[in-house]
């Protein structure tokens, strides 16, 4: 493998550094083929499936790796009638409470419904305080929401999670709901 970098290099499909082969020509040759198209790509991925030389989640991971840069947010998004929440009024014993039966580490918070968007509490932050045995100002924990449209594109806004360090955003459509 090549490991010298070219900081002029692009992070697209189509530029690797590597003597001008895209990833798409290089996991193909892996594979004895030459593939043309990413359908090309995902047709020999499938038949490395069945021959078994891969699995068939990770074949599934694949392709769903391949689609990422073809998707909108609104592809991936939960939706708001099954987001769990937490209401700005809840009790500190109600939150903990929905925190262990989620599961999740963000949620966001809301006023009266959930069209009253407050902010986003992280689990971590409130159970920094409670085993401090500190006293709890839910609004003093709450961070300030990202909110991104519908409509872009799910490959940059990932982007700009790993940038940001970041993994939770709120999506409003075009016409802010």
């Amino acid at each position: 493998m090549n490991e010298e970098s070219d900081s002029s290099n692009s992070h697209s499909p189509s530029s690797n550094g590597s003597g001008g082969k895209t990833w798409l020509e290089r996991l193909g040759r892996v594979f004895g083929a030459d593939p043309r198209s990413r359908e090309d790509l995902v047709d020999l991925l499938r038949e490395a499936a069945e021959r078994g030389l891969i699995e068939t989640e990770t074949l599934t991971m694949i392709e769903g790796a391949l689609e990422v840069d073809q998707l909108q947010v609104r592809d991936a998004m939960i939706p708001r009638s099954q987001m769990v929440v937490i209401h700005q009024s809840d009790s500190i014993d109600e939150i903990l409470q929905v925190i262990i039966d989620s599961g999740h580490s963000r949620f966001p918070v809301v006023g009266e419904d959930k069209d009253e968007l407050k902010g986003i509490l992280l689990a971590k932050d409130l159970l920094r305080l409670v085993i401090k045995d500190t006293e709890i100002v839910l609004k003093d924990l709450v961070r300030q929401p990202v909110i991104i449209p519908d409509s872009k594109r799910l490959n940059i806004l990932l982007r700009q999670f790993r940038q940001s360090r970041n993994h939770m955003a709120m999506v409003v459509d075009e016409y802010s709901g």
